[in-house]
């Protein structure tokens, strides 16, 4: 049954791929190979009842703060060393451990109770005993099992689709769960499977499964099946299911698991919550090494001191231990000033730090500025622990579609046959949409200020940013049951696409016979134009992966081929008409037809005719006329003698053939209108569904798909089948797209091509034969590409079309090739890229398209913006150059007196020279730096803008030239990257960030952008058109550019400025109330003593002084949101270097510590005062102090704060009096029984503390002052500049009303004697 013989060890096998057969085989070694695998119970919670208290200590230990604080405590219990009671030291590392351990078990409290529901869930599989599917756990499935699945059920694990209920063997999943896209998905039954039904004995089923080991992948699946006969079958991803995925619109399924639990590709990607070290933290490292050197300086001079008085006493009159030398005294005193000093370590910052940020990210993620209402979507934080490294961003790195632009497409204008059609009427259509939705947009009261209608192009009208967005809520209303995804590809208008009056003026000759075709001279078409634009409009049509449906039937029903609009005699009359001379030249650029063809009746059109060679010529002479290579004649005249057929809308004229002429429209038109309403194409890029759109407008309809046939109306004939032999999906790499189909009226087997224009020209070139069809082909070829060019400056989209006649001698060794690729195992990318560029080769142009992707609103301001913050904006797109200097223009990444600099090279070392001259040139121009002081503080002013091509940056990017090329770019304003890959964005942003050592920022939308978002600083996703995979893949997503405005200027600016100041807060308090400590040693021989009891030293920086920091650093507003927005220099004026305010926090630190214990002490000298006496007035000054300071250097007083400060004060006093009046023993071998009573009842208590307090405090005081006169604040200069012009615009409006007020003036009298005398006498 199975061939043992030919499988590799378990071992081998375990290493190189996996092997799978029906789990109720025979065989015992291939059941304990099954049995091996891992099952589909998953476990994603960490502990145990038996585990819990181990592992979570031990995960614990590794971090270095608990280590610190459990050896401190671990010292306190050596007699030699102890500070003060051990029990009082085991507080904090007790409260520390059990706090982390109570969330630590909460969270997976919630993980064990998600996996239980998980495990739980029902799923029917197959049982040999009883055969027939019973109902099981998904945790009991294992591989090898058949799961029998119904639509809507969710995948238990990644299956191999074995069968489906659809009639073509096919399924659709919902990968939402995945990757977020709720666009249907195609899947594929392996072919030639003995499967017929889902109720089909399976015993029957005794082939071989080898695929790939378990990985991450979750585009790639490599294997084949083989069967008993030795046949194997390749297997690729579109065969497998993949975990938590959803069955949708297919009635039943049946599928054989592979991988199971955490072996799928589903919890392999679940990696978890993204981690990343911020900058900020990296200077907090260095800062806590700074303060573990100032705790080493002071218990060594607590030592030494400790040493040298014991060496010096002489006499003393109170015990001492002799019996010790000072040496060994002095290293006991290290120690325990060890313990004494310890807070002077910021552990505790770390924890409240991770508070703050969640504090943070809360305001972040509720802030309604960051809403888009349209698509219900907010901002997300996917990387809790750097958003302070948004207040930081110097580089930010975008990709251009569906990022600055909507990705939103709509079909703009094309080219065929080298005859441009430029959509006028559809332009216009666009503009009065535009201007329609400008004024409803205005009208609205949440729509924003600045989001006015921009144009993609410097000089052509556009569509208003808010044109699809808006249209959605009129969607929404209508086609309810469609997917999101689908309502945005399928826009209104994006489907309302005016034919061209040309285009259809020329299909009217194609569809009505009355009307004859012309050699040229006449004005109509060739027959060969004709073949052109209908094989344009095919390809439109079926060149894709789009999903057909409709409110009436599923995508996965495919309707009927209808009748033909016309019967089979007035099509072969119809192509009888193109038998004319003129379609003798296509003999040269298709193949003869298949001799066995089904379709003879249309070869006169498609394939070659019997014309002779002077009819040959004859034609291509006409051909050329009708091309452009002869003046084109005047339409008006044409339409004057009755030979052209009106536009659809116009009125029809008096003859026959018009007659005719416009019945065929009509009939056109009613069909076009049938499949508006009816279908609805759900595609996996906007593009896609802009060009079925497009054919659609010119009759030339997708009515269904299937995995062997796609179903197309043509104009003129009606329904077809098409038979698909072969998709070849687009990628990155070739940049195009391919599908194989067999013609469905010459029975040849033609390639349609789609693509960049920088991948088709290079493949498409003159056939061998008459020169005068190479000639037709250059002209085609030329005139394309002068229209591609002057699509791109309008900032349009282009792509190429192309196809290909395969000889079938040709077709079959080209498809045993790609079999072969399709079912190997190793290197399956690469063979099947190879396949396709065979395959890819030799095309013939057809024409190409132009497609209006328009600028998100308010981009150019958030642009500016950021350029005036000092961050460098970069576009990094796979456009062509000039739709991305065109978006450069319209977005004002580029401005009017900007000099461009273009990089395109053929070589290396001409790359070298080039970087070299223009970098010359840069230098000469005498333009500031990009990126200093002056520059963006005019908000960048005039300089240069490097564009440089894919092919260079190649070049550019490697070890030699790098370095110039990075001098260069940062010499420029901005940079422009065109046709660059994933594999280049990436690199660029690598080379940044690693040579320059700057904070960079990525964003983008799509799966391309994911590279480049990952290795980036800080990854930004754009929830767009194109799937979450950039989403997922980042550590902010946003859903449109305009929030970086604010995400950057306002809560970056925050963040870091919070967090920076409470580092500097919390070291400040640290060391000011550690060397009250250290003060006080001086006095007690270095013994280690202290001044107040153990609670409170504990306590003070445990719980009296935590919160207000954490309340600082998450509400505190330094600078007001607004000022921000308008102000984005304040974003990089106003940064605060923690390294370099460190020392200044230390010194300030030492002083007010200094004045704090000094001036208790001089009032105290002389007393009988004891040692807690004396240490209470010093520790409430302490308090008081360092909670004023905060209050000084915090930029924002309300409510919450005076409460917090307020609780923090009473707390501590509360505190302290509970202890006095009942602690008798808790505090050996002190005793603070009425000590801070008798204190606080005593008026020198609280002179002292005032005057300590107003001692300490008065430098910062006047510090804070003076610094805000000579560096006011931006609210004071907001606030000065608005009563400037306030009080500017009060005197203008005075003196216009006193210009506008009549000249005669009251008479003098008592009431105003101030007033000139009047000429008239007063009665």
């Amino acid at each position: 049954m199975y061939s043992l013989e030919r499988l590799p060890s378990s071992k081998e096998r375990r290493q190189k791929q996996r092997t799978v057969v029906p789990s109720f085989n025979a065989d015992e070694e291939l059941s304990l190979l099954l049995k091996s695998y891992k099952g589909n119970k998953i476990r994603t919670s960490k502990y145990s009842l038996l585990s819990f208290l181990p592992k979570n200590l031990f995960e614990q230990l590794h971090r270095a703060a608990n280590v610190y604080f459990i050896f401190l405590t671990a010292l306190n219990f050596v007699p030699v060393v102890k500070a003060f009671q051990p029990e009082i030291a085991v507080i904090p590392i007790i409260l520390v451990l059990a706090g982390t351990a109570v969330k630590d078990i909460w969270e997976d409290y919630h993980r064990y109770t998600s996996d239980r529901s998980i495990n739980r869930l029902p799923c029917h599989v197959y049982s040999s005993k009883q055969q027939a599917y019973i109902e099981q756990h998904w945790q009991d499935v294992r591989v090898g099992d058949f799961v029998c699945l119904s639509s809507n059920e969710i995948i238990p694990a990644d299956m191999l689709l074995l069968y489906s209920s659809d009639q073509r063997g096919v399924c659709y999943i919902e990968t939402a769960n995945l990757d977020g896209e709720t666009t249907l998905k195609q899947r594929q039954v392996v072919s030639d499977l003995p499967l017929q039904g889902a109720e089909s004995p399976l015993e029957s089923f005794h082939s071989r499964i080898e695929c790939e080991n378990p990985n991450n992948d979750l585009s790639r699946f490599r294997g084949y099946v083989e069967h008993p006969s030795g046949l194997r079958v390749g297997l690729h991803n579109n065969n497998l299911l993949l975990r938590s995925c959803t069955v949708r619109n297919t009635e039943t399924v049946v599928g054989i698991v592979v991988y199971a639990g955490h072996e799928t590709k589903a919890m392999m990607n679940n990696s978890g919550p993204r981690y990343k070290r911020s900058q900020l933290e990296s200077h907090l490292n260095t800062v806590v090494l700074w303060c573990v050197l100032l705790l080493f300086i002071m218990c060594l001079t607590a030592a030494i001191g400790h040493g040298l008085w014991l060496q010096n006493l002489r006499d003393p009159v109170f015990k001492v231990d002799t019996e010790t030398s000072p040496a060994l005294a002095g290293f006991y005193v290290f120690w325990t000033m060890i313990i004494v000093l310890q807070v002077l370590i910021p552990i505790s910052l770390y924890v409240s730090i991770e508070v703050v940020k969640l504090g943070q990210v809360y305001f972040i993620h509720n802030d309604l500025a960051l809403y888009h209402q349209q698509l219900d979507s907010r901002v997300q934080c996917r990387a809790l622990n750097i958003t302070e490294d948004l207040g930081q961003i110097q580089y930010l790195f975008s990709d251009k579609t569906g990022t600055l632009t909507e990705n939103k497409m709509v079909f703009r204008r094309c080219s065929i046959y080298g005859v441009e059609y430029p959509h006028e009427e559809n332009a216009r259509r666009l503009e009065v949409y535009e201007a329609d939705r400008s004024e409803e947009g205005s009208g609205r009261s949440g729509t924003p200020q600045s989001g006015r209608s921009r144009s993609l192009s410097c000089r052509h009208s556009s569509v208003s940013p808010h044109t699809l967005t808006a249209e959605e809520d009129e969607e929404e209303k209508l086609t309810n049951h469609s997917q999101p995804s689908a309502r945005a590809f399928c826009s209104r208008v994006a489907k309302e696409v005016l034919p061209d009056p040309e285009l259809v003026r020329k299909l009217n000759w194609f569809l009505s016979p009355a009307l004859a075709l012309s050699d040229g001279s006449s004005g109509a078409p060739s027959s060969l134009e004709l073949t052109y634009i209908t094989d344009f409009f095919l390809a439109l049509a079926i060149c894709n992966s789009v999903v057909v449906s409709s409110a009436s039937r599923p995508p996965h029903v495919v309707c009927e081929e209808q009748t033909p609009l016309k019967s089979l005699e007035e099509i072969k009359t119809m192509f009888q008409r193109l038998s004319f001379s003129p379609f003798s030249a296509l003999s040269i650029l298709s193949p003869p037809p298949i001799k066995a063809s089904p379709h003879s009746l249309a070869h006169r059109m498609f394939a070659p005719s019997n014309s002779t060679t002077d009819e040959s010529e004859s034609s291509l002479e006409g051909t050329l006329g009708t091309s452009g290579l002869s003046p084109k004649p005047d339409l008006s005249s044409r339409a004057m003698e009755g030979n052209s057929a009106q536009t659809a809308g116009r009125e029809v004229q008096d003859d026959d053939g018009a007659r005719q002429d416009a019945e065929d429209l009509t009939r056109e038109e009613d069909c076009k209108s049938e499949a508006n309403e009816e279908l609805l194409y759900e595609a996996e890029s906007p593009d896609e569904a802009a060009l079925v759109h497009a054919a659609q407008a010119y009759c030339c309809t997708l009515r269904g798909r299937s995995a062997e046939s796609l179903t197309v109306d043509l104009p003129g004939i009606g329904s077809l089948s098409v038979p698909l032999l072969h998709i070849l999906p687009f990628d990155s790499d070739r940049k195009k797209m391919s599908v194989v189909v067999r013609h469905p009226l010459t029975g040849q087997v033609v390639v349609y091509t789609k693509g960049a224009d920088s991948a088709i020209m290079d493949l498409t070139g003159a056939p061998t034969g008459a020169a005068g069809a190479q000639e037709i082909c250059t002209h085609i070829r030329e005139q394309t590409q002068n229209h591609l060019d002057s699509y791109a400056r309008e900032g349009l989209r282009t792509l190429c079309i192309a196809k290909k006649v395969l000889e079938e001698e040709e077709y079959q060794v080209w498809l045993k090739g790609q079999l072969r690729a399709e079912s190997s195992i190793e290197s399956r990318e690469e063979l099947l890229t190879e396949s396709a560029l065979r395959l890819e080769s030799s095309l013939t142009l057809l024409g190409s398209t132009g497609i209006v992707d328009r600028l998100q609103e308010e981009v150019p301001e958030t642009i500016e913006a950021l350029q005036k913050a000092g961050i460098k904006v970069w576009v990094l797109t796979g456009d062509k150059k000039e739709t991305a200097v065109n978006i450069a223009y319209a977005c004002k990444l580029l401005g009017p007196n900007d000099q461009l600099l273009t990089a395109s090279c053929g070589s290396k070392d001409a790359c070298a020279a080039l970087l070299l001259e223009l970098q010359r040139e840069v230098d000469r121009s005498g333009v500031p730096a990009a990126g200093s002081p002056e520059r963006c503080g005019s908000g960048g002013g005039a300089g240069f803008i490097l564009v440089i091509n894919g092919r260079t940056l190649d070049w550019a990017l490697q070890d030699d030239l790098k370095e110039d090329f990075l001098l260069l770019s940062c010499s420029c304003k901005a940079l422009l990257c065109c046709r660059s890959s994933p594999l280049q964005k990436s690199q660029v942003v690598r080379l940044v960030r690693d040579q320059l050592a700057v904070m960079t920022l990525a964003v983008g939308d799509g799966a391309n952008d994911v590279s480049m978002i990952q290795v980036a600083d800080v990854g930004i996703g754009i929830s767009g058109q194109e799937g979450m995979q950039a989403v997922m893949s980042s550590d902010f997503a946003i859903s449109r550019f305009k929030h970086l405005r604010k995400l950057l200027l306002v809560h970056g600016h925050w963040c870091y400025a919070r967090l920076a100041n409470m580092i500097l807060y919390f070291i400040y308090k640290n060391v000011m109330f550690v060397n009250l400590l250290f003060w006080y040693q001086f006095f007690c021989g270095f013994s280690g003593s202290v001044m107040t009891n153990a609670w409170v030293l504990i306590l003070f920086n445990l719980l009296f002084t935590s919160v207000p920091p954490l309340l600082c650093g998450i509400l505190d507003r330094h600078t007001a949101a607004h000022t921000l927005m308008q102000r984005p220099q304040l974003y990089s004026a106003s940064k605060v270097s923690v390294p370099r305010m460190f020392w200044v926090t230390v010194l300030d630190a030492f002083y007010q510590s200094l004045v704090c214990f000094f001036v208790p002490y001089c009032a105290c000298a002389g007393s009988s005062v004891s040692v807690l006496s004396f240490g209470s007035p010093i520790n409430a000054s302490a308090l008081l102090i360092i909670l004023l300071h905060q209050v000084i250097e915090s930029p924002t007083l309300t409510w919450i704060h005076a409460l917090v400060w307020l609780l923090s004060a009473a707390s501590y006093f509360g505190f302290v009096l509970l202890l006095g009046l009942f602690c008798v023993t808790c505090s050996p071998p002190t005793n603070p029984l009425g000590a801070e009573t008798l204190q606080m009842s005593e008026p020198p208590f609280y002179i002292i503390c005032a005057l300590t307090t107003v001692t300490a405090l008065i430098p910062r005081l006047l510090f804070r002052a003076l610094f805000n006169t000579l560096h006011p604040s931006p609210a004071v200069l907001k606030s000065a500049q608005t009563d400037r012009e306030d009080s500017g615009n009060y005197w203008r409006k005075r003196q216009r009303w006193n210009q506008s007020r009549p000249k005669n003036r009251l008479p003098v009298c008592a009431d105003n004697p101030g007033l000139e005398p009047c000429s008239d006498t007063v009665s």
